[in-house]
């Protein structure tokens, strides 16, 4: 019989004290639950694919930890005078169709009149506690794996600005709904010794809580980082969001981007994501067993080895 335990003291595994992707409690030795919460305002004009990427956004958090997700609760804040009942309809279609595909049934939620609309999910999942992946962990020689393209921040700023053909629209709403339960399901069996999703801050924001009050740094090679090679076009180079400043700010005490990187590629390290993939650090000798194994099981979006992980570099970043 499994023992139980109650959820205080001890048994939040992963709570307010060291922040990660998703709390983390323990209910039995073999049994602990995620749970998170993500909500935005729509980033595309289409009801039915914000639905799905707001849901694939929120779901994100568990895979990063390495967990399932088992069920989910929608949050829906809504002008009420100004919104198609059939534009919300079609949000939470999209929302109940991709928790489905991630066998993540919704089973309630909440809604509240607001001025600006707002969907997202409450998710709860489940992991044993031995396999929980946090941000911090990673271990010199490892490598860094990146399992989305960067530049849907760049993107959807230009789409609100009436620039994007639709199938760009198209391809970037594919990419931020796509799930990531293939490759984190796979960092498991390849041996991940840290993982965490990109997105608000950025890849360097991001990559800078793994480093951050650790023994290791990364080096990250920019040229082989995958990206929307659009938002290198001058088109999209002046459409950076407010969150790029904080970004760089955020970040500047540890990160250093070389000169040879340009500017367009730089402003893509800092580009806030939405459903951003997963940054998995993993040893070396397993990396391209784990891009093959990714490939196989039909996950389509580039993924790519993007640097390494050096004792030398300690608590910092270098992108060259």
């Amino acid at each position: 019989m499994p023992t139980f335990h109650q959820a205080v003291g001890g048994d939040v595994i992963v709570g307010l004290d060291h922040p990660d992707d998703a709390g983390v409690v323990r209910l039995t030795d073999e049994i602990a639950l995620l749970q998170t919460v993500d909500f935005f305002t729509p980033i595309v004009d289409d009801p039915y694919a914000y639905g799905q990427i707001a849901a694939a956004n929120a779901l994100s958090d568990i895979y990063a930890m390495g967990g399932t997700p088992i069920s989910a609760v929608n949050i829906l804040c809504l002008p009420v005078a100004k919104i198609d009942p059939e534009a919300v309809a079609g949000i939470l279609a999209g929302g109940r169709d991709k928790a489905a595909e991630a066998g993540c049934p919704i089973i309630g939620g909440q809604s509240v009149e607001d001025r600006e609309l707002k969907y997202g999910l409450a998710v709860t999942g489940r992991i044993h506690p031995a396999q929980i992946l946090k941000k911090v962990g990673a271990q010199a020689g490892d490598v860094l794996v990146l399992t989305k393209p960067l530049g849907v921040g760049l993107l959807t700023s230009g789409f609100k600005a009436g620039r994007g053909e639709p199938a760009l629209v198209a391809r970037a709403s594919q990419t931020m709904a796509t799930l990531s339960a293939i490759p984190a399901r796979l960092a498991h069996a390849f041996g991940a010794h840290a993982c965490t999703d990109i997105t608000g801050f950025g890849l360097l924001g991001h990559a800078g809580e793994m480093v951050r009050d650790t023994e290791v740094g990364f080096r990250i090679d920019a040229r082989a980082v995958p990206c929307f090679a659009e938002v290198l076009a001058r088109p999209y180079r002046k459409l950076r969001t407010r969150a790029d400043a904080t970004n760089r700010a955020y970040t500047r005490a540890i990160a250093t981007v070389g000169a040879a990187v340009g500017e367009a590629m730089e402003a893509l390290l800092y580009d806030p994501q939405t459903s951003g993939g997963l940054l998995v650090a993993l040893p070396a000798a397993r990396a391209e067993g784990y891009l093959q194994a990714i490939a196989g099981e039909g996950y389509l979006l580039p993924c790519a080895v993007i640097g390494t992980v050096e004792a030398a570099l300690v608590g910092r970043i270098v992108v060259e």
